[in-house]
C-alpha cells in the first residue's frame, strides 16, 4: 500500500520551493488539474475568507489526490472539527489562522496529528491511502508523516512567538500572512517596509533553527516576493484564481481594445 505523495512536503524538503494555487471562487473538481498543468506544487483552498462547504473542499481534495497536487485547506477557525473533517475527507494539510502563541500552535497540532504527536481522532478508511487499510498501528504514523500543519502568524505578538511557536512538535510551516500582519503594525500593504522585513527576518530563523520552514503569503509584486524568497521563504501563495483571472481578463480586454478598426 503507497500513500498519495504529499508533494509540497517533498518540496520542502528538498529545500525547493513549494508553491501554492488559491481557490476562492472556483466551484468544480477540475482546479486540481488545471493548478498542476500551470505548474503549481499546493492547492490552498480558502474556507476563511471563501464561502466553501466541507463537502466541495473534500471533493476537491479528493480530485486533487490523483493529481499529486497537495490538498491544503486553511480552517476558518481553531476548533477541532475544522481541521478533523476536512483530513477525513482527503486534505493532506490545514492552515490554521491568526495563531499568536505556542499554545494555540499546540492546539492546531492537536486537532490535525494522531497520537503520539497530536490528539486527533481515530478515523476509518481514508482518501489519502486510496480506502486501504494499512492497520490501526500503521496508519497514525502513516498520516503524521504525511499531514502539513501550517500555522500563519499574522501579528506582532506572533512574530514575536515566533521561535517558542516553531518549536512545537508537529508543526511544519509558519506562514507569515503579510495583509493582516502589515494591517496590525499600522502599515497595511506597505511590505518593503523595515518592519515587515524584520517580520521575515525572525520568523525565517526560527524555522531554521527549529528544523521547519517558512512561507509567504499575501505578496504578490514581484520584486518583493523574491526579496523574501532570498532570505529563505519556501512555502509560498503565487496568487488565486480570482485575480489570475482578472489579470488575464483585463490583459485581453485592453488588447482587444487596442486594436485599431
Amino acid at each position: 500500500m503507497s500513500i498519495t505523495p504529499n508533494v509540497a512536503k517533498q518540496k520542502l524538503q528538498a529545500g525547493e520551493l513549494a508553491i501554492g494555487f488559491g481557490l476562492r471562487s472556483t466551484r468544480t473538481t477540475d482546479i486540481a488539474k488545471i493548478a498542476k498543468t500551470c505548474d503549481f506544487d499546493w492547492l490552498f483552498i480558502d474556507m476563511e475568507h471563501g464561502s466553501f462547504d466541507v463537502d466541495l473542499v473534500c471533493q476537491i481534495s479528493v480530485a486533487a489526490l490523483d493529481t499529486e497536487i497537495t490538498p491544503i485547506v486553511r480552517v476558518p477557525g481553531h476548533q477541532h472539527f475544522h481541521a478533523a473533517r476536512v483530513l477525513d475527507g482527503g486534505a493532506m494539510g490545514v492552515v490554521v489562522p491568526h495563531v499568536d502563541t505556542p499554545e494555540q500552535a499546540k492546539a492546531a497540532v492537536d486537532h490535525a496529528k494522531f497520537p503520539p504527536i497530536g490528539h486527533r481522532s481515530m478515523t476509518g478508511l481514508l482518501p489519502q491511502l486510496g480506502f486501504e487499510n494499512p492497520g490501526k498501528a500503521e496508519l497514525p504514523k502513516i498520516m503524521n508523516e504525511n499531514t502539513m500543519v501550517t500555522v500563519m502568524l499574522e501579528t506582532p505578538e506572533a512574530i514575536a512567538n515566533a521561535d517558542a511557536i516553531a518549536a512545537v512538535d508537529g508543526v511544519d510551516v509558519l506562514l507569515i500572512g503579510s495583509n493582516d500582519l502589515s494591517a496590525e503594525m499600522g502599515i497595511p500593504g506597505e511590505y518593503n517596509d523595515d518592519k515587515i522585513a524584520a517580520a521575515y527576518e525572525t520568523t525565517i530563523s526560527a524555522a531554521r533553527n527549529n528544523g521547519k520552514f517558512a512561507g509567504m503569503g499575501g505578496i504578490y509584486d514581484h520584486d518583493t516576493m523574491e526579496r523574501y524568497i532570498k532570505m529563505g521563504a519556501q512555502f509560498l501563495l503565487g496568487g488565486s484564481d480570482t485575480s489570475f483571472m482578472i489579470a488575464a481578463g483585463k490583459g485581453r480586454t485592453s488588447f482587444l481594445k487596442s486594436i485599431a478598426r
